[in-house]
């Protein structure tokens, strides 16, 4: 076994030892609630016999009742079998949540134990026991139980939360605050945590897909809040200086470090190929070069060579009108990356913030939207994170229809996109898409490195094409003089597009492009392509040097203008696989120079995409001002009438 020098290993036997005690609690026990409210929950038994339960039983077949010898009696086990309302045979979900929790005790008291020996608690525990304790070591005694209790029970959510990743579906639970957080010794703190965990099953895990669900919900926030609360607590060093390595488990207790598992939800979504996408060509190029650049995540170094050759998407923006395509982009973008882990091996993990997230509770939407980007961000796994109709869930600052909830939103993806503590690894990439982007705020917006109009189809050949798509097979109409998903194909569509903006599109650009070309000529150096960039700004004060750095970054994905073979994706071993220093070599040789062209065409883009949003926000604003100020004639014309 290699394990690092200052990791030790927490062995079976040591674990094992503790089997009886961890079973014991889950079987049941009494908690007092003393900083938690205890709800109004039941358990609901199943047929009494089973032979599993050694006291707080019932005896009558089917009863509900609440849980005997006091109502604070915690009964786990049989809460645990009642989330699959009645059924007596317990389910392998079941057995998983049970198995996990006993083990992620039992590993809990081991940790806890080992402390105890490392700090001479055991010696103190001795003394008290006996009656002996020192005066003088009370405070130390006190202080080493908390630290103690900490550890413990850190440990025990960190491994329930760690032994059951592997086991998550797509089903999430927003459970709120742990509030029983204990800290006068570990066994206390233990049964704290467990009271509060069957007061949760309880009231979320209603049916058997929102149990796994439910108890990792809860070991985030135990970790979340021990972690908070260790930090000012005194005596931690032995269990924060300390690694320990379950082997049979392949986890690793570090402290008040999270031990992540790669854990990954099978998507039930409709997939779509990209010839099944009609017209958005640029989009499709490029949701089919990021979904292979994702592709290339390095788990070992934890990082992807487009990332560090700087050519990679974290971020962007898909915008265009209702109808255009931009559901079928995700399926398409989706079911790319599925199949390609699915082909590697590596688990792939897919999430969308929805109009659900939104709550009325200060606070609460804030916490939804960071649990979202923790999940794609996670560095062990390749995500996508999609955030529909963002115009909807992210408010507009300054605009008085935008709710609390939506501003808060907004401030955790603008710091999370673009913040100081930002890391870009190229594991995930986050698409924001929206029928309104003009209705996004504009630092947000701007957050988005790179930009896809999905403006969907717009040739004779588009229309064709997604009419003999959508008819579907029950007809027997000919196809006629036409090639059919010709036009789809990525490459040579997408060489048109991007010519296609080696002038601007929009008016107010245009303008701005023909000025500067007459006063300067051709931009062909980086002083002439500068004074082109300030007279945009000088146009829309809103093009800052973040739309620079947006332009550059989208040069530089240009410059690797090139997808990886289809070939790679399909046999891991020529490129998936290799070392990560051979991969950065293997990406370096396929990267183009950087052109004038280049610069000029993306500069356009995003200049582009920035001047219809401002004449799209212009134009509704007049609208609502011509309508307001009609409201008012109309009122003052009412007024006089009734008034004569």
């Amino acid at each position: 076994m290699n394990m690092p020098s200052d990791q030790m290993e927490l062995s079976e036997d040591a674990i094992r030892k503790h089997y009886d005690a961890a079973s014991a609690m889950l079987t049941g026990f009494d908690h007092t609630p003393r900083i938690a409210k205890a709800r109004d929950v039941e358990v609901k038994e199943k047929s009494a016999g089973l032979g599993t339960r050694r006291r707080f039983r019932s005896t009558t077949p089917g009863l509900v009742t609440r849980s005997t010898a006091r109502p604070e009696g915690v009964q786990l086990l049989a809460r645990i079998e009642a989330a699959d309302d009645g059924d007596v045979i317990i389910s392998p979900v079941q057995a998983n949540v049970m198995s996990a929790l006993r083990r992620a005790l039992a590993i809990a008291l081991a940790v806890g134990e080992g402390f105890a020996e490392v700090t001479g608690l055991v010696a103190l525990k001795k003394d008290n026991l006996q009656g002996s304790l020192a005066a003088g070591k009370k405070n130390e005694f006190a202080e080493l139980l908390a630290a103690e209790a900490l550890a413990t029970l850190y440990t025990f959510a960190n491994a329930a939360s760690f032994l059951l990743a592997p086991h998550a579906s797509e089903v999430s639970v927003e459970i709120g605050e742990v509030d029983e957080v204990l800290t006068d010794n570990a066994l206390l703190a233990l049964h704290g945590a467990l009271w509060e965990l069957d007061q949760d099953l309880a009231t979320f895990a209603d049916e058997e897909p929102k149990l796994i669900a439910t108890v990792l919900a809860f070991a985030e926030q135990v970790m979340e809040k021990v972690a908070l609360r260790a930090q000012n607590a005194p005596r931690l060093g032995a269990f924060t200086g300390a690694s320990y390595k379950v082997e049979a488990d392949d986890l690793t207790i570090a402290g008040f470090t999270p031990a992540r598992a790669a854990k990954g939800f099978k998507l039930t979504m409709t997939f779509k190929k990209p010839n099944e996408v009609v017209g958005n060509h640029i989009a499709k190029y490029q949701a089919v070069k990021l979904a292979k650049m994702l592709m290339a995540y390095d788990f070992e170094r934890k990082l992807n060579p487009f990332a560090e050759l700087g050519g990679f998407i974290f971020t962007f923006m898909g915008d265009g009108a209702p109808g255009t395509g931009k559901t079928t982009l995700i399926q398409m973008m989706a079911g790319l990356i599925s199949g390609y882990c699915e082909v590697a091996g590596y688990p792939f993990r897919f999430q969308n913030l929805s109009t659900d997230s939104i709550d009325s509770y200060q606070g609460k939407s804030g916490q939804n939207a960071k649990a979202f980007i923790n999940n794609v961000v996670d560095p062990n796994v390749i995500g996508f994170g999609t955030i529909d109709d963002i115009d909807q869930l992210a408010g507009k600052r300054g605009d008085q229809q935008s709710s609390a909830g939506q501003l808060e939103i907004t401030a955790v993806l603008m710091e999370s996109f673009a913040g100081a503590n930002t890391v870009v690894r190229g594991n995930c990439t986050f698409g924001m898409f929206s029928n309104y982007p003009e209705n996004v705020d504009d630092a947000l917006r701007q957050r988005a490195g790179a930009r896809f109009l999905v403006d969907g189809p717009q040739t004779r050949e588009d229309y064709i094409d997604i009419l003999h798509l959508l008819m579907g097979k029950n007809h027997s109409i000919p196809v006629g003089d036409h090639e059919l998903f010709a036009a789809q194909e990525i490459k040579k569509a997408v060489a048109a597009s991007f010519e296609g903006h080696s002038k601007p599109r929009e008016e107010g650009l245009l303008k701005v492009f023909e000025r500067v070309h007459s006063e300067i000529g051709d931009l062909d150096t980086i002083a002439k392509l500068g004074t082109y960039l300030k007279g945009i700004q000088e146009a829309d004060a809103r093009f800052t040097g973040r739309a620079i750095k947006n332009i550059t970054d989208a040069v530089k994905v240009r410059a690797m203008d090139f997808e990886l073979p289809d070939e790679w994706m399909e046999e891991p071993d020529l490129f998936l696989f290799k070392p990560y220093d051979e991969k950065l070599g293997m990406i370096r040789e396929m990267t183009q120079p950087i052109t004038v062209e280049m610069v000029i065409q993306e500069i356009n883009r995003y200049a582009d995409s920035e001047f219809r949003y401002a004449d799209k926000s212009d134009e509704i604003a007049i609208e609502n001002a011509v309508r307001d100020m009609r409201r008012m004639e109309e009122a003052k014309r009412r007024y006089l009438e009734g008034k004569g």
